[in-house]
């Protein structure tokens, strides 16, 4: 059927009111069916309207509960479960925990107006440093104690492994005393360094590849890693520098003053961690990691170990086969040197000295430069290869003047 010529009328607008009348209500509750109603909601609208739900108020003293007042943005129970022994009051649990949130909150306010907020890690290098050509380097870091979270072993034994070091001291110590069983069996110095750069080079290789293959690195820290520090995980292995430092001294320096200086290097090295951790906190620190104590504990055990070895051991185990082409040192005897006893006029008897004397001198000096060298920081350089090489410079630069 055509609509063309028939005008288009639109059709009306349908309003629909906002709310329906009494009139509306009566004949809608008369026609049509509505489910069940309760006998409050029929009162309600018998009413008119609705009441308003009463706000709970709680009777809890937030303020002096600080577990209370953060549990209220997790919980909106006005109850709140606590333990109280059967001798301790509430409110002596609310005074001592306040107490304890506020010296939390002292420390951190602490810590944040020095500019340094503690995290459990080692601290970046201080704002005035100036870093090298390579940028910082692991020596701006404090080892004592180490970071804790890179190595497993090191989270499952925080005492005994991170904290006091007790495997990686114990080889430490070890090789003192096997230097001393490869001595008094007659072993010569020329006949171990073989063997130390027949170590020394598959140890370092194996150190070098680890730093460029994640998964290698991490097979090695589980293999080895109670036996390293954590700064050592991205970082040079300890034992790479231990035996650079032995193989030196052992090759370029007489017999007595390389058996000495690795001994001083085993020794002398861990009692300085040792005690500069034990007691380091109550006297001056030296440097950053070395405090007075430590270097006192590097000094005495320097001392008793030059005095033990010249004065008790080669005497009573010597000489050995072999002795004439590694001569000692330190003969007994310490010498003015002959422009100083010619300038003061002292005879060849007056300007030599022998016996305890002689010995107290060098054993006083080996524990100077033991100390000194476990310091000393040498262009960042490891202590395992400090340590040996400057006290074996000192000795021998103290007997070549005097000896």
């Amino acid at each position: 059927m055509s609509l063309r010529g028939k005008p288009l009328i639109p059709a009306p607008p349908r309003v629909i009111s906002p709310s329906p009348t009494p009139s509306e209500t009566q004949e809608e509750t008369q026609d049509s069916y509505h489910g069940p109603v309760t006998r409050s909601a029929a009162r309600r609208r018998q009413t008119g309207h609705i009441a308003p739900q009463q706000p709970l108020y709680e009777n809890v003293d937030e303020e002096s509960d600080p577990e209370l007042r953060r549990a209220r943005s997790r919980s909106r129970s006005p109850i709140k479960s606590r333990k109280v022994g059967g001798l301790t009051s509430t409110r002596a649990s609310r005074a001592s925990k306040s107490k304890k949130t506020e010296k939390e909150e002292a420390k951190v306010k602490e810590e944040t107006s020095n500019g340094q907020i503690s995290n459990g890690h080692l601290a970046p290098p201080t704002p005035g440093y100036t870093p090298t050509a390579a940028g910082w380097d692991w020596r701006d870091f404090s080892r004592s104690p180490s970071p804790l979270g890179l190595i497993p072993i090191h989270r499952h034994f925080k005492t005994f492994i991170h904290k006091h070091e007790v495997p990686r001291k114990a080889l430490h110590v070890s090789i003192g005393f096997l230097v001393y069983w490869l001595y008094v069996s007659g072993t010569q110095t020329s006949s171990v360094t073989p063997f130390l750069m027949g170590a020394l080079i598959p140890i370092a290789t194996l150190d070098y590849l680890r730093h460029r293959y994640a998964s290698l690195n991490r097979l090695y820290v589980k293999c080895v890693g109670a036996l390293m520090r954590e700064s050592e995980y991205a970082g040079w292995n300890g034992v790479v520098f231990y035996l650079l430092g032995a193989w030196i001294v052992l090759h370029f320096f007489p017999k007595d003053v390389a058996v000495v200086s690795v001994m001083l290097l085993s020794w002398c090295d861990t009692a300085a961690s040792t005690f500069g951790r034990l007691y380091g906190r109550y006297t001056p620190r030296i440097r950053r990691g070395k405090s007075l104590a430590g270097s006192l504990a590097a000094f005495v055990v320097g001392v008793a170990t030059a005095g033990w070895f010249w004065g008790y051991l080669a005497p009573k185990t010597g000489p050995f086969p072999g002795d004439e082409h590694h001569p000692f040192m330190f003969t007994g005897l310490l010498r003015v040197p002959g422009f100083i006893s010619n300038a003061l006029g002292l005879s060849e008897s007056q300007a030599t000295i022998g016996g305890p004397v002689a010995l107290g001198l060098l054993s006083l000096w080996s524990g100077l430069t033991a100390a000194g060298s476990e310091v000393i920081d040498l262009f960042g350089w490891d202590d395992n290869l400090t340590i040996p090489v400057l006290s074996g410079v000192g000795i021998w630069g103290f007997l070549k003047i005097f000896g």
